[in-house]
């Protein structure tokens, strides 16, 4: 692009723009047209290039925007886009790369125009822009349509679900799907969420609606097969003529500035990276689904597209659908779980698999029921372990999926029957053989210690907690290290707990002597710190009584501590739960003072396991089951719409907003 910046500052003179934006409406069957859509680009990536090229063409936008009322041209071109695209399945098929081309390059065009027209206007008075029409006559192209909004998006809808996937139209397709998330964009610049708007009304309602689940089934399968962009000239025709041809009087540098000047890419997170690069198509058909799939219900109707991404089956599934749903269709089951075991490195497809587990219970049976679950648990586990690098919404994400894993019995116990070798990315301790089970509790207190010295998130804590205590009946085998850190982290709780308590006493005393300043409320981090150190008490207990002898390195880690445990014995919030742990500490350790001393770590196992099998079960008093299960906040949009957004804003191909627009969230949390 730099070789190109001599020519930004002319952009507003070029006398096709100038045209465009002008004064004098353009009939659709003007020949402009055809120079005008006759240009080859590359898109650029470079963002500072682009954010140049924005504020050299905003002239031009602003006399479009000016104009457009007086000469209908945006309502020109898209009816020129809108005959085109009756011709495109047939083009495809007959390999007709002039006419995708210009078919694609007019998209571009009404897709960049769009979205400067959404970030300065009202969708009311976007909606007057597609009312205004040429005056000189009849529409020349036939394209006769009471409703320019709705046409254009059933248009976007049909090009993505019908025209089949090649070299030649891939750039169309996702120049597609680009204008879709556009058109939605409005979202951007306001800082409520929205419940009301006009092209929500147009994608949930009418002549849009029949195409609700073929446009998800799309979307899911442009991100299953992840195809590659194809090498730069599949697309483009080469006119070789001098002159007056299709190509008369745009140079390729100008064009290139010109049309990526409002789609601005570059900016995307470094975890979303490698999904662009290897498929923009398919990162930016997921931004599709995801902003698709949270659009809030109407008062009327639930959102269609959601109601699709929940209730589609498995193509294996021979099951009658529900008459009562329109939006039900099948998809490869096998092939969606491998995309989403491959993708957990950007926030996108965490967020996908969140939903789909949460919301579609024929993906969440399937996932359950597989046998090389390690494969999507790894990923997951890998995100937590690396919480300093992520954004807080794809740490949540990620432990929401666990606590949603563990809410399954069977799933708590195969994970520790799965064995993994030599696990790299774990730099605090070597682990050459260790089950998937024993790595999830490494990693789960592992993000719960970094939380409490950092983040003193109540919220991480508590989804942390809930999924070790789902876990906890069905421990097996714990290994050494799993059973240490679980004992380490009760050691770091109860320091804390003395630290706040001894805070609490002199606050206390220091007061008693002055009325000046208030308390601090100390009170309350006691009580939060009282309810973790509770938690991981039952979580130890419930361990100890449904499977004590399973794991006889939790009971030696306890016995190595016992000491930690003596403060909480007399403790009126957690004698009861005390009971089995002081019984099973008193047992085990006078069993060893019987064996004499100076025993090695193989002898003291030995012993635990032993004593494990001679310990009456009915002498460990039963608690209730410790169970959580995942339960949506009330009014779950306020925190996914500007997620999914702030997705959109970082990670989507070739699109920028300039930053300064932006009222749905903060910079620092987008």
């Amino acid at each position: 692009m730099g070789a190109n910046s001599s020519s930004i500052s002319e952009l507003p003179e070029n006398e096709y723009l100038q045209k465009l934006s002008g004064s004098e409406p353009i009939s659709e069957n003007d020949p402009f047209w055809n120079q005008l859509l006759s240009f080859s680009f590359t898109t650029p990536t470079n963002s500072a290039d682009l954010k140049l090229l924005e504020e050299a063409t905003i002239s031009v936008c602003k006399s479009l925007v000016e104009k457009n009322p007086r000469t209908g041209n945006l309502g020109s071109l898209i009816k020129v886009f809108l005959s085109r695209t009756k011709e495109l399945k047939i083009s495809a098929e007959c390999q007709n790369h002039l006419f995708i081309w210009q078919a694609h390059n007019a998209l571009f065009i009404i897709c960049c125009l769009l979205k400067v027209f959404i970030s300065r206007m009202s969708e009311e008075e976007l909606q007057l822009h597609f009312t205004y029409e040429e005056k000189a006559g009849p529409s020349s192209y036939g394209v006769e349509c009471e409703d320019l909004i709705e046409e254009l998006l059933c248009c976007l809808i049909q090009l993505i679900v019908e025209i089949p996937l090649l070299d030649i139209t891939y750039s169309i397709s996702l120049e597609a799907v680009t204008t879709l998330i556009v058109f939605l964009s409005c979202q951007l610049f306001h800082k409520e969420i929205l419940r009301e708007s006009i092209i929500h009304r147009y994608l949930m309602h009418g002549r849009c609606l029949p195409y609700t689940s073929r446009l998800v089934k799309t979307l899911l399968y442009n991100f299953i097969r992840q195809e590659r962009s194809p090498p730069p000239g599949t697309h483009v025709f080469q006119q070789q003529t001098d002159g007056g041809g299709l190509l008369y009087g745009i140079a390729s540098g100008v064009a290139t500035g010109l049309w990526t000047v409002f789609t601005l890419g570059g900016v995307g997170s470094k975890a979303s990276a490698q999904l662009e690069q290897c498929s923009p198509l398919a990162s930016q058909s997921l931004l599709l689904l995801l902003v698709l799939a949270n659009l809030t219900d109407t008062p009327d109707s639930p959102n269609p597209y959601r109601q699709a991404i929940m209730s589609f089956k498995n193509t294996q599934d021979n099951t009658a659908f529900s008459s009562s749903n329109p939006h039900a269709f099948q998809i490869n089951f096998n092939s969606l779980y491998t995309a989403l075991c491959d993708q957990q490195k950007s926030d996108q497809a965490t967020l996908l698999l969140y939903m789909l587990l949460h919301q579609n219970s024929n993906v969440r049976t399937y996932v359950l029921a597989r046998t090389d679950i390690e494969n999507l648990v790894l990923p997951i586990l890998e995100i937590l372990y690396h919480v300093e690098e992520r954004n807080s919404h794809h740490v949540y994400m990620a432990l929401i999926i666990l606590l949603i894993l563990t809410e399954d019995d069977g799933f708590n116990r195969s994970i520790h029957e799965v064995i993994l070798k030599n696990i790299t990315w774990y730099a605090e301790r070597v682990l050459t053989e260790i089950s998937l089970g024993s790595l999830l509790i490494l990693v789960v207190i592992r993000t719960i210690q970094y939380n409490m010295t950092r983040t003193r998130d109540k919220y991480l804590h508590t989804n942390c907690l809930a999924a070790l205590a789902n876990m906890s009946a069905q421990f097996r085998s714990l290994h050494q290290y799993a059973a240490q850190r679980i004992i380490s982290l009760f050691s770091l709780l109860s320091k804390k707990h003395n630290k706040v308590l001894e805070q609490a006493t002199q606050s206390l005393r220091g007061s008693l002597g002055s009325n000046d300043s208030p308390l601090p409320d100390y009170a309350q981090d006691l009580n939060v710190i009282e309810e973790v150190i509770r938690m991981m008490l039952e979580i130890i207990n419930s361990c100890l009584t449904n499977s004590l002898h399973h794991n006889p390195n939790l009971v030696y880690a306890l016995l190595y501590k016992r000491d930690l445990f003596e403060q909480f014995r007399t403790h009126p919030s957690f004698q009861d739960i005390m009971q089995n742990i002081d019984l099973v500490i008193s047992f085990f350790s006078s069993r060893l003072e019987q064996a004499g001393a100076e025993l090695s770590v193989e002898r003291v196992l030995e012993i635990i396991k032993q004593g494990a099998v001679a310990l009456p079960k009915d002498r460990l008093r039963k608690f209730p089951e410790l169970k959580f299960k995942y339960v949506e906040e009330e009014q779950p949009e306020e925190f996914f719409i500007p997620y999914v957004w702030s997705l959109v804003y970082n990670s989507a191909v070739a699109l920028y907003w300039n930053p300064r627009d932006i009222q749905l969230f903060t910079m620092d949390s987008g």
